[in-house]
């Protein structure tokens, strides 16, 4: 199968009614703030809150009946296996799931809700899919690859094709990359409809196989990454070869700038995305001088975040902007001294989240203390003026936050 744009339309009509048709957004502080004309797909608004609903879809409809009556297969460790859980309970389709396990327990009790029979086996994909395969002889199953597959690759090139039909005069799309069918997708359905369009691919620096592929590199990667869904050791030869030549540029982004484009979306635009999902918008705000002026449609590819991962990312977020802040305060260790360091920072409109006093060091005097203090602020400047008035006060204030802080 040839993937044309013929082929993504077809794929968008099969999908109408049965996927949402996510919204694509324009937002005027993130514009602001970037000095690019942003607008957001918010992917992570399908039911199963991913992209994967799209190619799911379409490989499931075009299977032969028999295909469909022995059932299918995936190996997933989240997203993907959603999708293929979720459409194939709606079609009557028996499936299977191989998760690694590892996989987040909200990933495999949700893909089990699907319908699906979910099998845990290995610690990582790489181990999972070679059971998976002995299962496809033994038992007759299809398997529904997550990005090396045709279909799959139209099925999610119908981003691509709602975004440009919404915005014909857009200058480019950003899409974040693992095994690449979605980037192959829309960048035959965008280049197709206006040739000189920028596709540009946002990857994890810890995982950058499209990088190095189209830079004749060793492929090199690995490393614990927020971006999860995207960390995939070699990008998928179909998706390469039908639209390799139609992407324009590869960003790399590190983790500090995944977590912050992850509170960004939460803080302007009251949406969650988990890491992968929030790359595109990390490239653009780590290469503002590329983007500049430029009518820039990025892909938020999802939202299935571990609930206490999200929480952790918020706290690393306020840290970063000096919301949250690590002080250790010298203090004398009579009464009153406490209430006093207490008064000046709640006068200054800072909240004490924790707090130790720890007397026992034998390095400290015996008639002093040190505080071990996470105070709350409402702003890195509201934070700069209540340790300057702990100073003032008298205290020696050292701050023990992230190099991130270093300048409150």
């Amino acid at each position: 199968m040839t993937i044309t744009l013929a082929e993504i339309r077809a794929a968008a009509a099969l999908l109408k009614g049965s996927v949402v048709a996510t919204p694509f957004t324009h937002s005027r502080t993130l514009s602001a703030v970037t000095g690019a004309h942003v607008f957001l797909k918010f992917e992570n608004q399908q039911f199963t809150a991913s992209f994967k609903d799209r190619g799911s879809l379409v490989k499931l409809s075009r299977l032969t009946p028999e295909q469909r009556k022995t059932g299918v297969i995936a190996v997933s460790a989240g997203n993907h296996a959603q999708g293929v859980a979720y459409h194939a309970q709606r079609l009557g389709i028996p499936a299977t799931i191989v998760m690694p396990v590892i996989a987040p327990y909200t990933k495999v009790r949700q893909t089990k809700e699907y319908g699906a029979r979910v099998l845990l086996h290995g610690q990582n994909l790489a181990d999972t899919e070679p059971f998976a395969r002995e299962l496809v002889a033994k038992e007759g199953l299809t398997l529904i690859h997550p990005y090396d597959d045709p279909h799959i690759v139209a099925g999610q090139g119908t981003v691509g094709l709602e975004m440009i039909e919404a915005e014909p005069n857009l200058d480019a799309i950003v899409v974040p990359v693992g095994g690449g069918g979605l980037i192959a997708g829309c960048a035959i359905a965008v280049k197709s409809i206006k040739p000189d369009i920028e596709v540009v691919a946002a990857e994890a620096a810890l995982y950058p196989s499209l990088y190095q592929r189209m830079h004749g590199l060793e492929q090199k990667v690995g490393g614990a990454t927020i971006a999860d869904g995207i960390a995939v050791k070699t990008v998928g030869n179909i998706g390469y070869e039908a639209a390799g030549k139609l992407i324009d540029e590869v960003l790399l982004v590190g983790e500090p700038e995944i977590e912050q484009a992850i509170c960004m979306l939460i803080d302007i635009e009251k949406q969650v995305a988990e890491g992968a999902g929030a790359t595109a918008l990390a490239a653009v705000i780590t290469h503002p001088g590329r983007f500049a002026g430029k009518k820039v449609g990025i892909v938020v590819t999802g939202g299935n975040i571990d609930t206490r991962l999200l929480a952790q990312v918020i706290n690393r977020g306020m840290v970063r902007s000096g919301r949250i802040l690590s002080l250790r305060i010298d203090i004398n260790d009579v009464p009153g001294t406490l209430a006093r360091v207490a008064t000046v920072i709640g006068e200054s409109g800072g909240n004490i989240l924790e707090v130790h006093h720890q007397r026992l060091f034998i390095d400290i005097p015996a008639k002093a203390a040190e505080l071990d203090l996470m105070v709350e602020t409402r702003d890195a400047e509201s934070g700069r003026d209540m340790v300057a008035k702990l100073q003032a006060a008298g205290f020696a204030v050292h701050l023990m936050s992230s190099s991130a802080t270093a300048g409150v």
